[in-house]
């Protein structure tokens, strides 16, 4: 199951065939990083089974596994390491290193500390429906959807894509919402909500497991707040978090959707026929909700830009994955 979601649009002019896509896959498979490697990435069987193969078909619609792998190396760690050398050219030729030489200790310390270091791995499903032309990743970040993506991209050339973008912008659909207290036809109101506001003290408000049918709430609407997220359920069969750039947090398949399953009647291929049907059955009423598709999401895509931005980008040609980062293990 899914437990976030972005979502590409797949250019329609773009054909390939599930063996043309495994072969495609095939020449960048993981291999965990080497002693002195700090980072690496490839493909996966979704199955999870050694030897698998890297694309899987599911009742039509195709499934991939991206798998990373980053030593942590904390910055601390380093600069420590690297002073300890400076400090014994100091204490051998009395003299500071410059900063040539600076840099050269860093890497030098860097080579001896990546065979100590801890790893960390993570993957990102990718879901891709050949039919309706989507491209679905559960990624909790632009960030790691874009590493995704250029990873694709590069590994399949044609391929064109570009972020979903709608006719309604979801932060003013769910002004709307709350304002009124109508969401769309199909859809109920949760107990998750954030509102921020355009100027520039950009205060933020934030209510968890409470009543969003309040006056308190209109009034931060009317004072200029506009929400970034809002919980919502849907024909009682999935819950999620609809965020201002159209990416779906906290994906949960309910009661009425799981009890269509039987529970002796588990594995791979039913798991992800259940997610993927419902799933399948409700983007297209998220997108009417947001009064559909905006005309270059359904055939005039924007130019590249340089940067991700909701409903901006698109994404051809040969890419590298940038660095897997993270704020507090950041070390390279």
């Amino acid at each position: 199951m899914f437990k976030n979601m972005i979502v590409y649009r797949i250019a329609p002019t773009w054909q390939i065939g599930l063996e043309q896509l495994e072969a495609a896959l095939a020449p960048a498979p993981f291999v965990p990083c080497s002693a002195t490697q700090e980072r690496s990435w490839g493909w996966v069987p979704p199955r999870g089974e050694a030897h698998g193969p890297l694309a899987e078909s599911v009742g039509g619609q195709w499934l991939l596994r991206f798998m990373t792998e980053a030593k942590l190396l904390p910055a601390s760690v380093l600069a420590r390491k690297v002073q300890e050398k400076a400090a014994q050219i100091e204490q051998s030729t009395g003299r500071k290193p410059g900063k040539r030489e600076s840099r050269d200790l860093k890497e030098e310390a860097k080579r001896d500390l990546l065979p100590q270091a801890f790893t960390r791995q993570g993957s990102i499903a990718v879901w891709i429906d050949p039919q309706a032309h989507f491209l679905l990743l559960d990624a909790a970040s632009q960030t790691r959807a874009d590493e995704v993506v250029s990873a694709l991209v590069e590994a399949l050339p044609g391929l064109s894509l570009w972020l979903l973008d709608t006719q309604t912008a979801p932060a003013t659909a769910m002004a709307q919402w709350l304002s009124s207290q109508e969401p769309p036809a199909g859809f109920t109101i949760d107990r998750e909500c954030e509102l921020k506001s355009s100027d520039e003290d950009k205060a933020v408000v934030r209510y968890a497991r409470h009543p969003l049918d309040i006056d308190e709430i209109r009034a931060h609407i009317q004072a200029g707040k506009l929400p970034t997220k809002l919980a919502l359920t849907w024909a009682d069969r999935l819950s999620f978090v609809l965020t201002e750039g159209l990416q779906l947090k906290k994906l949960a398949l309910l009661d009425a959707a799981l009890a269509e399953q039987n529970p002796e009647d588990s594995g791979f291929d039913t798991d992800w026929a259940l997610t993927t049907g419902e799933l399948a059955a409700f983007l297209p009423e998220l997108i009417e909700a947001l009064d559909g598709e905006s005309e270059r999401s359904i055939g005039n895509p924007p130019p590249p830009v340089a940067t991700a931005r909701h409903s901006q980008e698109v994404i051809t040609g040969p890419a590298t994955p940038p660095p897997d980062t993270a704020p507090d293990e950041a070390p390279f």
